[in-house]
């Protein structure tokens, strides 16, 4: 019994070693993984403010452009 058991932790502990380094491969993956949806996140949170910026200063310039040409009209009347 003894023999056989001996072989089965040896086997054991050399699958715990294995273990060990893949599960340090998996957490770094995953903390990769969670940077860059992160990163990606924040990319695509940057890009909607800059479009709302984009947009927001189209209308200024429209209503800009708007103010203007009224104020040029009641001149020119």
């Amino acid at each position: 019994m003894m023999m056989m058991m001996i072989p089965m932790m040896m086997m054991m502990m050399i699958v715990m070693m294995m273990m060990i380094p893949m599960m340090m491969m998996m957490m770094i993956v995953m903390m990769m993984m969670m940077v860059m949806m992160m990163m990606i996140m924040m990319m695509m949170m940057m890009v909607m403010m800059m479009m709302m910026v984009m947009m927001m200063m189209m209308v200024m310039m429209m209503m800009a452009v708007l103010i203007i040409s009224i104020i040029l009209n009641y001149i020119f009347l």
